[in-house]
């Protein structure tokens, strides 16, 4: 009987460690960034993975997406907010017209590559 009921008690803290351990993965970022939508003044989707959000202070957030949003790129996206900020990992958005919904990813700071300079023709 004793060996019985110390199994059950293994078997229930391996249950409640893996719960546990699924509730950390579920549960918001501590460190995630929040955007006031009142400050985005744009958006631009270079593809279907990626939305650059630039605010109206110059810097530009750049998000990816976890997985790619078909139609992103070319027919633009919604959002709803109910406390004004958008958040990474916790927003989802929905393409316009096609009504796909999809997650957004982390928020980082992104900076546009340096354009090339052609290089100088010499005769």
């Amino acid at each position: 009987m004793k060996i019985v009921a110390i199994g059950a008690l293994i078997a229930g803290l391996a249950i409640t460690t893996a719960v546990a351990k699924e509730k950390k993965t579920t549960a918001p970022e501590r460190n995630a960034v929040c955007l006031w939508t009142y400050m985005i003044d744009h958006t631009s989707t270079p593809n279907t993975h990626t939305i650059l959000f630039h605010m109206k202070n110059g810097k530009i957030w750049k998000n990816t997406l976890p997985a790619p949003c078909s139609g992103l790129a070319f027919r633009g996206f919604a959002y709803v907010t109910r406390n004004g900020q958008i958040c990474s990992n916790m927003q989802s958005i929905m393409v316009l017209t096609t009504h796909q919904v999809c997650m957004l990813g982390a928020f980082e700071p992104y900076v546009a590559p340096m354009k090339k300079k052609p290089a100088s023709a010499t005769h």
